[in-house]
């Protein structure tokens, strides 16, 4: 939990709470910490299956049956950080979980002892407040709003500074409120359009203007100042990690495809584009799709092939072209689902993940963990619009990524406000 609770506090705990983090027992120090048989029974409902939040069923399951060589489960179990896992039940006839939580905070409530129940379902929470009962969502953190934490931000400055910064020359800024690769557009106070990009280096503690913000990746160019500041970033081999968020039609993952292709057909950095894509309900229905995994997958995957297309369109356009008339086949592009990156290495590639908001923080660390030397990552996402039941939009982990990297000297992290695809889609977002 964010805050440490008070010893001796009693803590009731949800099945989404384990099928979110199989661990979450050993996050609990010093404290009570009841698990109702119903849950125990939920757990076991839910472990059927090949998607992550089967697998975390199992492990959850395993984490108790690992308990049990420990002591009484009845009795209590304590746990190296001085919490005491206890699963049992009150006096009631067989009912659901929540409902199990809520009538045995009711009546431990009753015997002076009153519990805290943890849940990531809201409707649970909103219920046990109708009841005067406490009830809180599970997070070991509060992430960062991608709103509020956007990357990159305006700032005035002096003429002198602006006059520097235009002329190639770094500035040390004397309030330091920046965290590491966050970007700034300098400008006047009289005068937003008079400025200029640069980015901030920690090491040095310095702004250093960006020379070239009429980069070009595939002939694909930036539209606005957030997808200048993502493209410096896509484009720089010594950011390993890039975190783009924003609404749909902002070209997050358009601008992360240009990247990649331009830097493998280009400047031979990488030598592959592997994408992946969480597919949340293809876990539970690929098999009725006919064909082989790629037909399948299509449907899926559509949106990228997509974005190839239109990139090749746009490249074919251009004086000197830099991609292969075979783009759409070629083996240096791989589409995936993001279910067979567990166990594999993957070096010398740039690696997208697309959706990443549908991710909990687990699957982004399995994902993230995977990349070996020599490759680049970039996760893409809009945490306002969540599929996962299991995450909202602090909780996932494309969020928490960001929260976890920020000052970090390896990631960078931009927001996209603006819509780009088109005038409808843009006042659609808006209105809609």
């Amino acid at each position: 939990m964010k805050k440490k609770q008070p010893q001796n506090t009693l803590y009731l705990i949800d099945t989404n709470v384990l099928l979110f983090d199989p661990q979450a027992l050993e996050h609990f120090p010093d404290a009570t910490v009841i698990v109702p048989f119903e849950v125990i029974e939920d757990l076991d409902r839910f472990k059927h299956g090949t998607d992550e939040t089967s697998r975390n069923a199992r492990n959850a399951a395993a984490v108790f049956d690992k308990l049990r060589s420990k002591g009484s489960l009845r009795d209590g179990v304590k746990l190296e950080n001085g919490s005491v896992v206890q699963v049992g039940s009150g006096s009631f006839a067989e009912r659901r979980s929540n409902q199990a939580l809520l009538e045995m905070a009711r009546e431990m409530r009753g015997n002076g002892q009153p519990a805290i129940i943890v849940t990531k379902s809201v409707n649970l929470r909103v219920k046990a407040d109708a009841l005067g009962l406490e009830a809180v969502d599970y997070g070991q953190e509060t992430p960062l709003d991608t709103d509020v934490v956007r990357g990159w931000k305006r700032m005035v400055v002096p003429p002198e500074l602006l006059a520097m910064l235009k002329s190639g020359r770094p500035v040390s800024p004397k309030r330091n409120t920046f965290h590491d690769n966050e970007y700034v557009f300098a400008h006047e106070a009289e005068n937003v359009k008079n400025g200029c990009c640069a980015r901030y280096f920690a090491q040095t503690g310095e702004l250093r203007p960006l020379m070239d913000c009429a980069k070009r990746a595939c002939g694909v160019h930036s539209l606005n100042l957030e997808q200048t500041f993502a493209l410096d970033a896509l484009l720089d081999p010594t950011i390993t990690l890039v975190t783009l968020a924003g609404r749909a039609g902002t070209g997050k993952t358009l601008l992360a495809i240009a990247a990649a292709l331009q830097q493998i057909f280009a400047d031979r950095r990488y030598e592959k584009l592997l994408v992946f894509r969480p597919t949340m309900p293809v876990s539970r229905d690929l098999g009725y799709l006919p064909g082989d995994i790629n037909d399948k997958m299509r449907p899926w995957m559509q949106p990228v092939y997509d974005a190839l297309e239109l990139i090749r369109s746009i490249d074919r356009k251009c004086p000197s072209r830099t991609l292969p008339n075979d783009i759409m086949n070629c083996p240096e592009i791989s589409v995936e689902p993001l279910t067979y990156i567990r166990g594999r290495s993957i070096p010398n590639q740039f690696v997208i993940i697309d959706e990443a908001q549908n991710l909990t923080p687990l699957e982004v660390k399995t994902a993230i963990t995977r990349i070996g030397n020599g490759s680049k990552v970039v996760l893409t996402g809009d945490p306002a619009q969540i599929d996962n039941p299991y995450v909202d939009s602090r909780s996932n982990g494309l969020t928490r990524l960001v929260s976890r990297f920020l000052d970090s000297p390896l990631a960078a992290h931009v927001t996209m406000v603006k819509g780009e695809r088109s005038q409808l889609a843009e006042t659609a977002a808006l209105l809609l």
